[in-house]
């Protein structure tokens, strides 16, 4: 199915979209819940303000992203990494 060009609330319950791809799609304020996005690629994607909440990211790499104001259960990724080239650089 291609959809091009759409300005509409899109719900989806019990689908299956594997292997879908969204170009250029504004997803702002979308909620997911219960959603598998195993093996997906995020490329040039705005998450700011964005909630992660029970959520397994087991074996997630992020590269090249800004994460100032990120935390991770509480803790800012910045210090946390601050804190980590400090304790290589004195090792």
């Amino acid at each position: 199915m291609n959809i091009s060009n759409i300005h509409e609330t899109l719900i989806a319950k019990n689908s299956d979209l594997a292997g879908s791809s969204f170009t250029d799609v504004n997803l702002r304020e979308a909620k997911f819940t219960d959603v598998n996005l195993s093996q997906s690629e995020f490329t040039d994607i705005n998450f700011s303000g964005t909630r992660f909440n029970d959520v397994n990211l087991s074996e997630v790499v992020i590269e090249n992203c800004d994460v100032t104001g990120m935390t991770i259960n509480g803790l800012l990724v910045t210090e946390m990494m601050r804190a980590y080239g400090e304790k290589q650089s004195a090792g």
